[in-house]
């Protein structure tokens, strides 16, 4: 008799990925010092690239035939975001990445004012004078502290 166990939405897609991202570590590895010597620069990373293909190969094969709870690939993968990637962890995901961007053209204190004050303001629901308070009073002790204590300047 044999059980069959219910894949989780996702569980096919993420080992699709898993095997994409092995084959991106191995080229990285074989850019870094080719197949020249078992102790070459590239060898550790080569290795971990091979054993991480294999392992999401075998994950892979392992489901292979096991319906994904009667769903299409598109249907599984549109359960696997719904299910993973909230609206909130996406909206701050892209937050998080503006502000990343910002540093580089505005000033750290400026970008990070501006990130503070927005990330609160919609995590809080609009609650504009509040995060106004809290992001200048963020930004006051970290300059106190990156200044007074630590001796560093932040650009």
């Amino acid at each position: 008799m044999s059980t069959s166990k219910k894949v989780p939405v996702g569980e096919r897609s993420f080992c699709i990925l898993l095997v994409i991202f092995s084959l991106f570590v191995l080229y990285q590895a074989y850019l870094i010092a080719g197949f020249s010597s078992v102790s070459s620069p590239g060898a550790f990373p080569l290795g971990v690239g091979t054993v991480l293909l294999i392992s999401a190969l075998r994950v892979l094969w392992e489901l292979r035939g096991r319906p994904t709870a009667g769903q299409g690939w598109a249907a599984a993968a549109k359960a696997f975001s719904q299910a993973h990637f909230p609206l909130h962890i996406v909206v701050f995901t892209l937050l998080s990445v503006a502000y990343l961007a910002a540093i580089q053209w505005a000033s750290f204190y400026i970008s990070t004012f501006v990130f503070l004050m927005l990330a609160i303001v919609y995590l809080r629901r609009g609650k504009v004078l509040s995060a106004l308070l809290a992001s200048g009073i963020s930004l006051v002790a970290i300059y106190l502290l990156f200044t007074m204590a630590f001796s560093v300047y932040l650009p």
